[in-house]
């Protein structure tokens, strides 16, 4: 087994990644996640268009719509973790616009967020959702980031 998170960054075209890296590059997107845990493992990030999004949330979620990120927590236990995170560029980049939120650190939360939801933490429950956003919020100030669920 590993002594470190390995993280694996896909694109689904090269149009993706460029759009991505015109926001972060990939040595900094790698340290956001890492300042989420400090568990061994794998976190897969995968970077997608609004259409294969769509046929994920509606495969696993039931929900025909493209939505902002999807987590898949594989394996955790209390020193490592095995998930995959799939972030949906269109639909990051519209909110970001309809929130008046920096692009940077709006993709900086959801990473975050999908980085939470793979150890476990969920928003589901009122009390889980304060501890969750707290954290959150937490983390993105301790990497230069304004409180996400505060109004730009």
């Amino acid at each position: 087994m590993s002594t470190k998170l390995q993280i694996d960054l896909q694109f689904a075209s090269p149009a993706i990644e460029s759009a991505i890296n015109q926001i972060a590059s990939n040595s900094l997107i790698k340290k956001w996640i890492k300042a989420t845990t400090n568990k061994v493992g794998l976190i897969t990030i995968r970077f997608v268009n609004a259409a294969e999004a769509k046929k994920m949330n509606a495969a696993y979620r039931k929900k025909d719509k493209p939505t902002n990120v999807l987590t898949f927590p594989y394996a955790l236990d209390k020193a490592s973790l095995n998930a995959d995170i799939i972030l949906c560029v269109p639909v990051i980049q519209k909110e970001a616009k309809e929130q008046g939120k920096d692009m940077k650190s709006h993709l900086a939360h959801l990473i975050i967020h999908g980085c939470l939801h793979a150890q476990g933490h969920d928003h589901g429950i009122p009390k889980q959702a304060e501890k969750m956003e707290a954290l959150e919020i937490k983390l993105l100030k301790e990497l230069g980031f304004a409180n996400p669920y505060t109004p730009q």
